[in-house]
This record gives C-alpha cells, structure tokens and sequence, in this order.
C-alpha cells in the first residue's frame, strides 16, 4: 500500500490512469486508512483478496489516507477508520473495520444476500 492521499489499484493489474468503461458490474471502492497502520494494511490486504477472488476485474480501488488529506473525510462522512466505501454501484455501502470477515464484506457489497 501506497501512502499517497489519492493511491488507484485495479484489481486486475490494469495500468494506473488508465480509463475503465463504465458498465453495470463495475465497482468502485475507496478504502479510507489513517497512515499505514497495521489495521490499514490488514484491510487494504483483504480488500485485494476479495476483489481478486470475487470481483476479478470489475473494481477499482481508491486508497485515501486521512493524514494526509483529511478533508476528504467529510465527503464520505467517514467517522472511523479503516471504512470501505461502495461508490458504486449505487447505492453507496460503508463496511467498516479490517475487512477480514469476507462473508461480512460480500454482504455488505451487496455480492451475497444476507443469511436468515
């Protein structure tokens, strides 16, 4: 992970910068860490794995570090970090904490329906 405030990954190795077409399965995440803490870097792990495994080239992931541009916070209304944002599809999604429970962040992202 990048500590630059505005980091862009693919999650299938696509060039940074380079333009996607917007379709109905694309989705976009920013992941929103305070410096490259250990629970930063656990979520953006797991956020990868996901994305590899479950959204094989049809997400971006946009990585904003607070420390570095804590405007960008109010946006969002991020109140705790780290926080996955689902952009889109809309609606927008907030799943927050170290990403590590997948069944949790599959629901949340809206890939799997919750369990009765």
């Amino acid at each position: 992970m990048s500590s630059s405030g505005d980091n862009r990954s693919t999650a299938s190795g696509e060039e940074e910068g380079r333009k996607r077409p917007e379709s109905e399965g694309q989705y976009e995440l920013r992941l929103y860490v305070a410096g490259q803490t250990p629970r930063s870097l656990e979520a953006f792990s797991n956020l990868k794995k996901i994305c590899e495994e479950h959204l094989k080239g049809q997400c971006t992931i946009e990585v904003i570090d607070l420390l570095e541009n804590p405007r960008l916070a109010k946006g969002d209304q991020i109140l705790a970090v780290p926080t996955l944002v689902r952009q889109l599809p809309k609606p927008v999604r907030k799943i927050i904490g170290t990403l590590a429970d997948t069944e949790r962040v599959l629901v949340g992202l809206d890939l799997r329906p919750r369990k009765p």
